[in-house]
């Protein structure tokens, strides 16, 4: 019963993202192409819906649902290590046309080659894993 609810949110995730064409490898491309706002309004408002709501568990000292604080970890803010990273998704985006989230809508949706790039993905996971020890944090 558990998780019933997380697989309605999922669910409730998959048809929005479906239905505001967040999927859509032509949106995606206009996106990149610089063609079209639609893409950039949706992560804008969704980065600014995220600013909002960590203030606000910041400011209002909101607790999680076992009733321990949110804290947040802002020290490490090494510029390089993020350009380096969001290049490397922004890669993989452009070159599958879809962000890890819509990967699996995507499937779901009948875009079978996405099997492929799942498993890729956590072929990539996995990897990462193996490597963590060696890299940089």
């Amino acid at each position: 019963m558990k998780a019933a609810k997380y697989l309605l949110v999922g669910i409730v995730f998959g048809i929005v993202l479906t239905k505001s064409e967040v999927i859509s490898w032509y949106r995606i491309y206009e996106m990149f192409n610089f063609q079209s706002f639609h893409m950039y309004g949706i992560i804008g408002s969704a980065v600014v819906l995220g600013m909002v709501i960590t203030q606000s568990i910041q400011g209002f000292d909101i607790k999680s649902i076992k009733g321990t604080s949110i804290k947040f970890n802002a020290k490490d803010k090494v510029f390089w290590r993020y350009l380096l990273g969001g290049t490397f998704f922004g890669l993989g985006w452009a070159m599958t046309g879809a962000c890890p989230g819509p990967m699996f809508i995507l499937l779901g949706n009948g875009a079978t080659v996405f099997v492929l790039i799942i498993a890729s993905a956590m072929f990539g996971t996995f990897l990462y894993g193996v490597l963590r020890k060696y890299l940089p944090h």
